[in-house]
C-alpha cells in the first residue's frame, strides 16, 4: 500500500472540502497521488450527483463578469438556499462568470471544459444537485461600456451594454432601476418590445377605444395616446427612473445610451 501523508490528505480536502477518511482512502485506491485521486473523486461523486438529477434545483445565485471587450452573466443552481449562500458557492458561480467571459462564443453559451470542472467540483463539496443554468457572453466594439449590478441576496443580476459619455456606476444604478422596476421592462426601445406584446396590447387599446363609443377619429387618438403610455411603462430608455422620476433612463445616461441589458432572476425560464 502507498505511504499517505497526512499533508497529502490534507491538499486533498482542501481541493475537495470531503472528510478526511473519504480523501485518504482516494488517495489509497490511486497510489498517493493528489491529482489522481482529486479526478478520482470527481468522476465517481460526480456518478453519484447524477443520479440525483431529479432533485429540484430551484435555489442558486446569479454572477457578472467582464473582461476586456466583453461580459457575462450566469446563473449557478443549487438545491438549497444554504447551499446558495454559502462562500464557497459564491466564489464558484463568479468563476463561472469570469470563464464565461474569456469563453470562445458569443450569445447563449454552452459551458467549456473548465467550467464543467468547477461545477464538478462544486456538487462534490456540496453533495447537492449543482447545475449550471445559463450562461451568456455579450461582446461590445471598443467605446462599450458594461454595467453590473447583483442583488444582495444574489438571486437577481443585470448586465448592461452601453455607448457613449455614460459611467459604470450611472449604469449600475441604471442596473438597480431594472432589477426593481415594475412593470419589468421588456426592451430598451419600443423597438425592442416583443411583437407579440404589441400587438396584444394593441387590440387591448382598440377593444378599448370600440366599447367607448367615441368617433373613428377620437377612437384612433386614444389606441395611439394608450400605445405610447405602454412603451413608456416597458420600454428601458423610456421609464422613469425609480430613484428620481422627474428623469427617464434615457435621461439619465445621456449623451450615452444603452444598447443592451439582460436581468436574470434564479429559477425563471431561459430566455
Amino acid at each position: 500500500m502507498a505511504d499517505i501523508s497526512a499533508k497529502d490528505v490534507m491538499s486533498l480536502r482542501n481541493r475537495t472540502g470531503l472528510s478526511m477518511m473519504a480523501c485518504k482512502k482516494a488517495l489509497v485506491e490511486v497510489g498517493g497521488d493528489v491529482d489522481a485521486a482529486e479526478e478520482h473523486l470527481r468522476k465517481q461523486l460526480k456518478g453519484k450527483m447524477e443520479k440525483r438529477a431529479d432533485r429540484a434545483a430551484g435555489e442558486g445565485r446569479i454572477a457578472i463578469a467582464k473582461t476586456g471587450d466583453a461580459a457575462a452573466i450566469v446563473e449557478l443552481k443549487a438545491e438549497t438556499d444554504f447551499t446558495a449562500r454559502n462562500d464557497d458557492f459564491v466564489a464558484t458561480a463568479q468563476k463561472l462568470a469570469e470563464q464565461a467571459a474569456v469563453a470562445p462564443d458569443e450569445g447563449t453559451i454552452a459551458a467549456t471544459e473548465d467550467m464543467e470542472k468547477l461545477v464538478d467540483n462544486i456538487k462534490i463539496t456540496t453533495g447537492e444537485n449543482i447545475s449550471l443554468g445559463r450562461a451568456r457572453r455579450v461582446v461590445g466594439g471598443g467605446d462599450t461600456v458594461f454595467g453590473m449590478y447583483v442583488h444582495h441576496d444574489g438571486k437577481t443580476g443585470v448586465l448592461l451594454a452601453a455607448k457613449g459619455d455614460v459611467s459604470e456606476d450611472t449604469l449600475r444604478q441604471v442596473g438597480m432601476h431594472v432589477a426593481a422596476a415594475v412593470p419589468r421592462p421588456l426592451g430598451v426601445s419600443q423597438d425592442d418590445v416583443p411583437a407579440e406584446m404589441v400587438e396584444k396590447e394593441r387590440k387591448f387599446r382598440i377593444d378599448q377605444a370600440m366599447e367607448s363609443g367615441k368617433p373613428q377619429e377620437i377612437a384612433e387618438k386614444m389606441v395611439e395616446g394608450g400605445m405610447k403610455k405602454f412603451y413608456a411603462e416597458v420600454a428601458l430608455l423610456e421609464q422613469k427612473f425609480v430613484m428620481d422620476e422627474s428623469k427617464t433612463i434615457k435621461d439619465v445616461v445621456a449623451p450615452g445610451t444603452i444598447t443592451a441589458f439582460y436581468r436574470w432572476e434564479v429559477g425563471e425560464p431561459a430566455e
